[in-house]
């Protein structure tokens, strides 16, 4: 064990953390006791992420926090909700899953997010940001109507409070309208800041203090009496600028929430009766915690980036080295391209909405710090930012996740696509994702992007395509999204230079008898593979929008049938655009679409996946056969 694990302060011979199967035993414990879960859990987190993967610097932070949460508070009757899930494994272990810790994010496993459908303690499924303030809100809304006697939690990153839908919900939840203002607490888990001095005894005084019944009591006693008098607004200044001298509490003040904070988020003597004092407070309360990303693990702590969700590594050791760089993904060839275009054309602006590691742009960020923009987590700001470059003759390029750009959707048709602007969308994690499942997922794109005038969509088959598809992509006057997928490609070469797939045009890279495929994307080469053993032609069509129109109609008229193959859903996909090409032309031939089923695949392996779907080259021939009655060699 790493040496900067805390030691609790009581600490008995005998382990607690087997004991405890749901947070009601954790309700009947002492104090010195509940140190020593936070300290068995936190050794357990350690080591249960080591050997599993996932995301440990955030879950690190929250130990003592969610100790304390499922200490103070009767859930799952009290309602807890956490923002992406991210720092949600603590929550997990404490509610019934420890065991099943082993077989996170794999097939068949647990989520890595909460999910409703996993556990009464999960009360709402998350995987992206920004949403358990929205959430918690309707919770305790619900509560009221029903005249159910139940307190409602929200906890949520600093990075999270940045999405503009937590502000949102911010603003509705201070709002005493004819349904009235709710109970409810948002916990602000900030976990960017350092504990300075202003988050010391004498803050987590104050923190015990104002969110105290005699603070409260006479805050309102005077608030009653001096309502209709001139020193109102007076004592209002005067409270407001008191906690301000120590606490950033005015914005939240104004949107109607009594601030509370900041407080030590590990230091339980702290949390517990600050806690104890919120969960008795009515209205909407506010409670700042400031908690360290990776703590009690001294290598997560000094690389909280790195160690955010590693693979398996060994505690004592900490990551390995990179070794001999592999194949290249596609995340670094689109970072590559980016430095190289924005080294000839200073039109370029790349934009990110919080995702520079993830989405390759580190580089760019570093080279070109004024071109840079990180927007935070707000993709509907991000695509309308882009939209105002691209006014001014600039060419902006969105790096976004598939599944992400879904909340900018509105902000694409309306700031984009009407005003046909030269915005560049690199959309990176098209396709299945593996272990964090179907809320990140990118299934849709092709299906939403392609029904929306003046968007071309382009599939490139492999990294080197993906260059030149970036590279057609930025010369456009008009919106255009590049999609592809998580990790690495076949291995195919990427040549250097700037050349640009040729515009709308697929081609045929092998020929074949009797039936055609037409791959869309990376499944082009399980495609080839199943196309051997089949003797099937295969098209790499490389464009969804425009579609290579020409091709389809010669491939549909000189084949007995055709076969499309998409990493993407089949419900209006491209293989949809195929089928509405033959309509059109009244050509009568029959089509198999393969792609993803009309259901919400969850996590695992990608292999896994693909052959659960039918999308490996085993699964690509079965299908067709079963479907044209081709006779095995």
């Amino acid at each position: 064990m790493d040496q900067a694990l805390p030691v609790p302060m009581s600490h008995t011979s005998d382990p607690l953390l087997p004991a405890i199967d749901a947070p009601a035993v954790l309700r009947q414990l002492t104090r010195p006791q509940l140190h020593q879960v936070a300290h068995e859990l936190r050794e357990f987190l350690l080591h249960s992420v080591s050997r599993t993967g996932g995301h440990l610097s955030s879950n690190l932070g929250t130990v003592e926090l969610t100790v304390a949460l499922h200490h103070v508070f009767n859930t799952p009757h009290d309602r807890l909700v956490w923002d992406v899930g991210h720092q949600a494994y603590p929550h997990k272990i404490l509610t019934g899953r420890r065991e099943a810790m082993a077989t996170l994010k794999k097939l068949g496993g647990i989520s890595g997010f909460p999910r409703r459908c996993e556990s009464a303690y999960d009360t709402f499924g998350v995987g992206h940001s920004s949403t358990s303030i929205s959430a918690a809100l309707g919770m305790a809304h619900a509560a009221r109507l029903k005249g159910e006697q139940r307190r409602v939690v929200a906890v949520i990153g600093d990075g999270a409070l940045t999405g503009g839908m937590a502000f949102e919900a911010l603003n509705h939840g201070g709002y005493a309208g004819g349904a009235g203002v709710p109970d409810m607490l948002v916990i602000l888990n900030d976990n960017d800041m350092s504990i300075s001095p202003p988050v010391g005894a004498l803050n987590g005084y104050l923190a015990r203090l104002l969110s105290g019944k005699f603070y409260a009591a006479a805050r309102a006693g005077a608030k009653s009496v001096l309502k209709h008098t001139p020193l109102y607004e007076f004592a209002k200044r005067v409270e407001e600028q008191t906690k301000g001298m120590v606490v950033p509490s005015t914005i939240f003040e104004a949107f109607g929430f009594n601030y509370v904070g900041p407080i030590d988020g590990h230091d339980l003597d702290a949390l517990i009766p600050t806690l104890e004092n919120l969960r008795d407070a009515k209205g909407p309360q506010f409670l700042h915690v400031v908690t360290k990303k990776g703590y009690g693990y001294h290598r997560a702590e000094v690389d909280p980036i790195g160690y955010h969700g590693p693979g398996t590594f060994d505690p004592a050791i900490g990551l390995k080295p990179a070794g001999a760089p592999g194949k290249q993904t596609f995340t670094q060839v689109f970072g590559q391209w980016l430095c190289d275009m924005a080294e000839v054309d200073p039109r370029l602006v790349g934009i990110t909405p919080a995702m520079r590691e993830g989405s390759g742009m580190v580089e760019f960020a570093l080279r070109f710090p004024t071109r840079y923009h990180d927007v935070g987590i707000a993709e509907q700001h991000a695509v309308t930012f882009a939209a105002g470059l691209a006014c001014e003759g600039l060419k902006p390029v969105v790096a976004i996740y598939s599944t992400f750009l879904q909340r900018g959707y509105d902000q694409l048709i309306h700031d984009v696509a009407i005003q046909n602007l030269p915005v560049v969308f690199a959309l990176d994690r098209a396709g299945l994702v593996g272990a964090d499942g179907a809320t990140h997922a990118g299934a849709f794109d092709i299906a939403y992007l392609r029904c929306i005038p003046n968007i071309s969509v382009l599939t490139p088959a492999d990294e080197n395509e993906c260059r030149m598809a970036l590279t057609a992509a930025f010369a456009q006057d008009h919106p255009v999204a590049v999609r592809y997928p998580r990790g690495a490609g076949v291995g195919v070469a990427v040549e250097p230079g700037l050349k640009a797939l040729p515009w709308g045009q697929g081609e045929v890279r092998r020929r074949g008898q009797r039936l055609a495929i037409l791959a869309f994307g990376t499944l082009l080469y399980p495609a080839l593979k199943a196309a051997e053993a089949l003797d099937a032609t295969v098209a790499n069509m490389r464009f969804a929008k425009p579609l290579d129109e020409a091709l389809v109609l010669e491939l549909a008229r000189t084949h007995a049938g055709l076969v499309t193959i998409e990493e993407g859903s089949v419900q209006g996909g491209a293989g949809s655009a195929v089928m509405e090409v033959l309509a059109r032309e009244g050509i009568a031939v029959p089509v198999l679409q393969l792609g993803l089923p009309d259901t919400f695949i969850e996590h695992g392996d990608v292999a896994q996946l693909h052959a659960q779907c039918g999308l490996d080259a085993g699964g690509i021939e079965a299908a067709v056969r079963q479907r044209f009655l081709v006779e095995a060699a």
